[in-house]
């Protein structure tokens, strides 16, 4: 009866990490390792080329990794990976559980210089198509901070209302990196907890 109900009640989570990112940085670490302690399975994945992201790499590792997505199938992304799991979310069919996003975007402001403006322009110029995308994400919250540095958070807030996401702005949080202050983050775990288990 046990294994029963555990198999039922463990989730799968994925993580996909920022730019410039990877599975030992900032919070997500941290987050993992919580996570797991309350029972989840939870699959941290090293993005291609994180210096220099391109949508078409990261949408294709995100789907060699997640097997048989469905409702007990969960997301957590940091930045630019939130953009990767929506962009994934478009081209699936099944429903997914759930999926938190952190400093997610649609709009980018103050960017350093040319060079990463060509990085981010095909993530802000390629539109996602959120009709989809609400079609299979059960629920979802954004954590938006507002003071994020890369600006955009009325637009943000609005695109990521429009697609059904809870919205939760969290005050002078920047863009949620260690530089910020973010080792240990347990208002992620905690919204977890209440809002996708």
């Amino acid at each position: 009866m046990w294994n029963w109900y555990n198999s039922i009640m463990k989730k799968k989570i994925y993580i996909v990490h920022g730019w410039d990112g990877s599975s030992a940085k900032a919070w997500t670490p941290w987050a993992k390792g919580e996570l797991q302690n309350l029972g989840h399975e939870v699959i941290f994945l090293d993005m291609p080329d994180p210096e220099v992201p391109k949508i078409g790499l990261w949408v294709e590792h995100l789907r060699e990794v997640v097997t048989n997505p469905n409702e007990n199938t969960y997301f957590i992304g940091h930045s630019i990976g939130c953009q990767t799991i929506l962009r994934y979310l478009e081209t699936v069919d099944a429903k997914v559980g759930g999926a938190i996003f952190v400093a997610g975007w649609f709009a980018l402001e103050n960017l350093e210089d040319g060079e990463v403006e060509d990085i981010a322009r095909p993530w802000l110029s390629i539109p996602i198509d959120t009709n989809k995308i609400k079609n299979v994400l059960t629920k979802s919250v954004l954590l938006i901070s507002d003071n994020d540095p890369y600006g955009g958070f009325d637009e943000n807030v609005e695109k990521f209302s429009d697609l059904g996401s809870e919205i939760i702005v969290i005050p002078d949080a920047g863009h949620f990196t260690a530089d910020d202050g973010f080792g240990p983050f347990e208002k992620l775990v905690e919204i977890f907890k209440n809002k996708m288990e």
